[in-house]
């Protein structure tokens, strides 16, 4: 985890800290802990422990659990929008951009999972009304990062449209069931024992398959 973007620490509650790998070894148990067994479930002792450490450890770096959640909200949407912008700023006709993102997209999913599963596990119902204003903002973020990642979307959808390379559409209402599908993968999908990368490709095409599908005149 050495691209975690450096903008996660003075927003999200992350205090200042000269060793990235910490923080980043307390996210990735953090995110295994909530994958488990939920937000609400999982408490601090539960991410030390799967961290081999003290509470102390994960206090030196953050100030609560929520602190935490939204780090990993954070870390996962930064991811997709590293992966797919410059897909969809990329020259390719708009059903191969919509195809190569939905294709990105899925794979990241796969190859990111515990903090892609817990990304989609309700932000704003978990932290709704209890957070602080520090983190008030730090989820507000989130949030526009969201909204730019389905402007990604939203863009090539409508350049298909009026290309005439997909059918007649919404896109900001298309998108919704687009990525709805996309990230249901983390409901239904497990990484297994040995599983290799030719499975999971397997997986993204029968997604690109999907939505391509579904935009075609």
């Amino acid at each position: 985890m050495a691209d975690m973007p450096d903008a996660a620490e003075p927003e999200s509650g992350a205090r200042p800290a000269a060793r990235v790998e910490g923080r980043d070894a307390i996210l990735e148990a953090a995110a295994a802990a909530f994958t488990e067994r939920g937000y609400t479930a999982t408490t601090i002792d539960d991410i030390a422990d799967r961290l081999g450490a003290t509470k102390g450890r994960v206090y030196h770096y953050y100030r609560s659990k929520a602190d935490i959640f939204l780090d990993i909200h954070r870390y996962a949407m930064q991811r997709m929008l590293d992966v797919v912008s410059p897909i969809a700023r990329s020259p390719l006709p708009p059903a191969a951009r919509i195809a190569e993102m939905v294709r990105a997209h899925a794979l990241l999913l796969m190859a990111s999972f515990p903090f892609q599963r817990v990304s989609v596990q309700g932000l704003e119902r978990h932290l709704a009304g209890r957070v602080t204003e520090r983190q008030r903002n730090a989820l507000d973020g989130v949030i526009r990062m969201r909204d730019a990642y389905e402007a990604l979307f939203i863009g090539v959808l409508e350049e298909g449209v009026a290309t005439g390379a997909f059918r007649p559409l919404v896109a900001r209402r298309a998108v919704k069931p687009i990525l709805g599908s996309l990230n249901w993968l983390t409901v239904w999908y497990r990484p297994r024992p040995q599983e290799d990368a030719g499975a999971q490709a397997a997986i993204a095409e029968e997604m690109v398959e999907f939505v391509v599908r579904g935009l075609r005149p």
